[in-house]
């Protein structure tokens, strides 16, 4: 558990209801806490592991186990390379979306405001664009967009207004640098929140994640078995929005179809009303888990 100490990590398996013979997804493998935990209760079967980060890979090594196939590679492309290996459907899906603990206390990486580091935030280090791309080259207008939808920033426009002046002087090649210019921009009150809220925005546009979430969230239903299991623990708004409506739902927007009879079209079963949080001991235990939301769904 040394590089990542997974959240929700019993709630999030329990959702799955872990049956023998079954074919689970673990669609964010990281230091492999959870496809652990799914391989503990599964008996006979098979557990498809993805990750799109190197880092990953090696952990997933770590694990001797027939049941088991990793395969490095961004959850967005998931039923792809379940059907090239003729997995057409499964009995469960799970996936803790964000970023490791691992990736924040990895200073090379670029993911914390509290080290130093090159402003990189690349989930996969062979994808192009970094944090530093985007702060040195957005508009003015790209960059409130970006700290405006993804980090829900306050003063966004105010923010991007001190970027675009600053790299004007100098081009932002460090978390320090980059830092040093946003703090001038945080409003009295909590710096650090602000700050991840920033570094969050950046994160999710270098990542392209709420992209790779929808598409993900779009191959679920075709995958999933009838009555299969999903369960996602989400980290921020805007990603738990998504989540809860696709389970409500069955797509990312929230809007519900109806039949020729008015009928609601519901493909999935929400079975808990309200997300699931950590417990006190948990939080204690692990800061992370203090923003976790966690939803589970049937297919019906």
């Amino acid at each position: 558990m040394g590089y990542h100490k997974p959240v929700l990590l019993h709630k999030s398996v329990d959702g799955l209801a872990v049956k023998s013979g079954g074919t689970y997804v673990d669609l964010t493998f990281g230091g492999g806490g959870h496809s652990v935990e799914i391989l503990r209760r599964m008996g006979k079967g098979l557990l498809v592991a993805f990750d799109q980060d190197a880092d990953s890979m090696y952990e997933a090594e770590k694990i001797k186990d027939k049941r088991f196939l990793f395969i490095r590679g961004n959850f967005r492309f998931f039923r792809n390379y379940l059907r090239f290996h003729n997995i057409l459907k499964v009995d469960g899906i799970l996936a803790d979306l964000g970023v490791s603990s691992h990736h924040f206390d990895s200073a090379e990486r670029g993911f914390s405001f509290s080290y130093p580091g090159p402003l990189d935030m690349r989930m996969n280090r062979e994808a192009s664009l970094k944090a530093s791309d985007i702060v040195n080259t957005y508009s003015e207008e790209e960059l409130s967009s970006v700290f405006r939808n993804y980090g829900e920033v306050s003063n966004f426009r105010k923010l991007a207004k001190t970027i675009v002046e600053a790299r004007g002087k100098e081009a932002f090649e460090s978390t320090g640098e980059f830092v040093n210019v946003v703090s001038s921009s945080v409003p009295p009150g909590n710096r650090n929140k602000y700050l991840a809220k920033v570094f969050q925005a950046l994160r999710i546009e270098v990542n392209r994640e709420a992209d790779s979430l929808r598409e993900m969230l779009e191959q679920v239903l075709p995958a999933l078995k009838k009555e299969g299991r999903l369960s996602v623990i989400a980290y921020h708004s805007i990603e738990d929005r998504m989540v809860k409506n696709f389970t409500k739902t069955g797509n990312v927007e929230g809007k519900l179809e109806k039949d020729f009879y008015g009928k609601p079209l519901v493909p999935l079963r929400p079975l808990n009303r309200k997300a699931i949080v950590a417990g006190e001991k948990e939080v204690s235990e692990n800061n992370r888990s203090r923003s976790a939301r966690l939803r589970i769904a049937e297919k019906i």
